[in-house]
């Protein structure tokens, strides 16, 4: 059974998460706050970061980057886009 959140992301009623995505404070408050629709948008972005930055997500650093801008992300904050970075053409 889904839940129904307002998203902190997109300031909608939308359908929640169905379990907390990341450890720890951060991880219960995305699970609150964060809709599955904001929640793909993020997948997006941390896939750019990964590849753009070549970022190991198993190793602490890159845990704690992604942790940060996740945070920025959907809270507010300066959202990082590796500089140079060329979105890729959307195909029609």
């Amino acid at each position: 059974m889904s839940r129904t959140i307002h998203c902190a992301k997109l300031d909608i009623e939308a359908e929640g998460l169905d379990f907390a995505p990341w450890p720890g404070p951060l991880g219960q408050r995305i699970y609150a706050e964060i809709s599955k629709p904001a929640w793909q948008q993020w997948l997006s972005h941390q896939t750019m970061l990964i590849n753009e930055y070549r970022l190991n997500p198993l190793d602490p650093k890159s845990r704690k980057f992604l942790g940060e801008e996740m945070e920025k992300f959907f809270f507010g904050g300066d959202v990082k886009t590796p500089e140079g970075y060329v979105a890729p053409e959307s195909k029609s």
